[in-house]
């Protein structure tokens, strides 16, 4: 019984805190922002062939197996684990971002969303924005040529213009704030520095 009167107490306070902060974003006369992602990671499709065909080398199948080992609940605890798959869709040059997702898919019984075409990242990335996956972890397995223009698109600055034509172990972390009023210190358009991870190819 004492306790009642100090939340009775504390009700009012807490409205007052409320109200304040949806004033506060409504004075910035924005509308509501979509929530984003919490973090979507980027990576490049495993090794490829030399011969020009569409499938990963022996070593790009043997980095496929291996991601269930990075990603997978409590594998890394510097990374997130995925719980939405993206690949680039297969076309006539190559099936590789989607065979080196498979495993790790498997091994998360998620499935993978390879409906984009690779040079469709902006349409990807406004899916990602669209608020459909707010505060998910997404992981994005792309071609290299077009990972740089991706993080553009999703707001983040990439480590580098041009992701090296020999990397085949980085992955691009975009973690997006979850404050969701605009223009504060806060918002995904001032905290754009997407991140660098190195996964090296081993047991």
């Amino acid at each position: 019984m004492p306790r009642l009167p100090l939340r009775l107490g504390l009700a009012p306070v807490f409205l007052l805190l409320l109200a304040s902060l949806i004033a506060g974003c409504s004075r910035t006369g924005a509308p509501p922002r979509l929530q984003p992602p919490a973090t979507v990671l980027l990576i490049r499709h495993a090794e490829k062939l030399d011969n020009g065909e569409i499938d990963l080398s022996p070593i790009g199948f043997e980095r496929a197996r291996l991601l269930p080992k990075i990603f997978a609940p409590g594998a890394r605890p510097d990374l997130p684990t995925p719980q939405f798959l993206f690949a680039t869709r297969i076309s006539p040059h190559s099936d590789r971002p989607v065979q080196t997702l498979t495993p790790l898919a498997e091994a998360l019984h998620l499935p993978i969303d390879n409906s984009f075409d690779n040079d469709q990242y902006r349409a990807l990335a406004s899916t990602l924005l669209s608020g459909k996956y707010a505060g998910k972890v997404v992981l994005v397995v792309w071609h290299h040529g077009k990972i740089p223009q991706l993080a553009a698109a999703l707001g983040a600055k990439p480590p580098d213009n041009r992701w090296p034509d020999d990397q085949y172990d980085r992955i691009w972390r975009r973690i997006f704030p979850t404050h969701s009023c605009p223009g504060t210190p806060s918002d995904p358009r001032f905290t754009n520095q997407t991140a660098q991870t190195p996964y090296p190819l081993k047991e």
